[in-house]
C-alpha cells in the first residue's frame, strides 16, 4: 500500500466509528398513548445508518425534537378524561443519552446499552371538549402547558457487520418518572409502562456513497392505571436512503409507516379500538466533523410530515441529532469505511 493509500485508510478508520451516531437510539420525547391519537413510539425515531456497529467505549448524544400535531374539529380524540376535537399540540423536548459499547463480541456482534434522559415542555389547545369527566358536557377553548421531565427511557442492542450489510436487534421501553398528571391535559411521560423491540437492516456501500436503512418493531402497552386504558399493539417502520457527496457530507430522504395492529380496550376506551395509522416523509442531511484526538463527532437533521393519517392528529416532526463517539475501533469486528474518497 502506497503513502497516499494508507492516509486515506487511516483518515476512513478515524471517522467509521461515527456511522453509528447517525442512529444512536434515542427514546420517544414526546411520547403520548394512542389513547391521544399517538404512541408510546414516535415515528421517524430510526434514521440513516441504524443498523451499522458503534465502536466500543462510551458515546454521548444530544437530539432535539420538536413536535407539532393538529386535528381539525371533527375528529375526537381522548385526552385524560375527557373526548375532545379540535386538538392543538406541540413539544420542544431535549434529550442526553449516555451508552457504551461493549468490546468483547455477543453472538458475533456488537452490544450496546443506552439510558435517556428527557427534559422539556408541551403545550395543549383544545377547541371543544366534547364529553368531560363524569360525563360532563364542556364547550369552548382548554388550553395547558407545562415544563416538565419525561419517563426514563433505556435502549439495548446488538449489532453485526458482513461487508456491505449490516443487521441489528434492539430492545427499548419506559422507566415511569413519576411526573404524568392524569388532571392535566399537557404531558411529557405517558403514565404506564410500555416496552418496544424489532429488527434494522442498513445496506453500505464504500465504494459508491450509497446508503438505506430500514428498522421495523412492535411495541406492547401496559394498562394505564389512571384511566383504565390500554393501547393495542403498534407496527412501525422507519427508513432512510442518502448518499454521501463527500467523506463527510451526506443528504437524503426519510420516512415511516405506522399501523396499530390491535384496537384499545379497557374500561376507559370509550372510542372503541381506535385503531391509528400515519405515513411520514421528508428531507435529510448529515455531518460528520472532528471532535478531538479520540472522538468524532456527527450532526443529523431530518424532519418529517405525515401524508396520510387515521385516528392520529396530523404530525410535522423536527429532529436534530449532535453525538460524539470513539473514532478508533478495535479490529475484533469489521467497520464499514467510509464511502466517498477524501479529496
Amino acid at each position: 500500500m502506497n503513502t497516499s493509500a494508507r492516509r486515506r485508510s487511516r483518515r476512513r478508520k478515524a471517522l467509521a466509528g461515527t456511522f453509528a451516531l447517525g442512529v444512536i437510539t434515542a427514546a420517544s420525547t414526546t411520547a403520548k398513548a394512542d389513547f391521544g391519537g399517538l404512541s408510546f413510539w414516535l415515528p421517524g425515531l430510526m434514521g440513516s445508518l441504524s443498523a451499522v456497529p458503534g465502536q466500543p467505549g462510551w458515546s454521548i448524544a444530544y437530539l432535539y425534537v420538536h413536535d407539532d400535531a393538529r386535528a381539525g374539529g371533527d375528529k375526537e380524540f381522548q385526552r385524560g378524561g375527557s373526548l375532545v376535537a379540535g386538538l392543538h399540540a406541540n413539544a420542544d423536548a431535549l434529550a442526553f443519552m449516555p451508552s457504551y459499547t461493549f468490546e468483547t463480541p455477543v453472538f458475533g456482534g456488537r452490544a450496546s446499552v443506552s439510558l435517556a434522559g428527557i427534559p422539556g415542555r408541551v403545550g395543549v389547545n383544545i377547541d371543544a371538549t366534547l364529553t368531560g369527566p363524569r360525563g360532563r358536557q364542556i364547550s369552548g377553548h382548554a388550553t395547558d402547558s407545562r415544563t416538565t421531565w419525561a419517563d426514563v427511557y433505556y435502549v439495548g442492542s446488538l449489532k453485526w457487520n458482513f461487508g456491505v450489510h449490516n443487521t441489528m436487534i434492539y430492545v427499548t421501553g419506559n422507566i415511569p418518572s413519576g411526573t404524568y398528571d392524569a388532571a392535566r391535559l399537557a404531558n411529557l411521560s405517558i403514565g404506564f409502562w410500555a416496552v418496544d423491540a424489532g429488527a434494522g437492516y442498513t445496506y453500505l456501500d464504500t465504494k459508491t456513497g450509497l446508503e438505506f436503512s430500514a428498522v421495523a418493531g412492535l411495541t406492547y402497552s401496559f394498562i394505564n392505571p389512571y384511566f383504565q386504558y390500554q393501547n393495542g399493539i403498534d407496527f412501525h417502520l422507519d427508513w432512510a436512503a442518502s448518499r454521501f457527496l463527500s467523506k463527510a457530507v451526506h443528504i437524503g430522504v426519510v420516512g415511516y409507516v405506522f399501523q396499530q395492529l390491535t384496537g384499545d380496550s379497557g374500561a376507559g376506551a370509550t372510542l372503541g379500538d381506535f385503531r391509528g395509522r400515519a405515513i411520514g416523509i421528508g428531507p435529510q442531511i448529515g455531518f460528520f466533523f472532528p471532535a478531538g484526538e479520540n472522538y468524532q463527532g456527527y450532526l443529523n437533521i431530518r424532519g418529517y410530515k405525515d401524508i396520510e393519517v387515521e385516528n392520529r392528529p396530523i404530525n410535522t416532526t423536527l429532529w436534530v441529532t449532535l453525538a460524539f463517539s470513539p473514532a478508533e475501533h478495535s479490529a475484533s469486528t469489521p467497520q464499514p469505511k467510509m464511502p466517498i474518497k477524501a479529496r
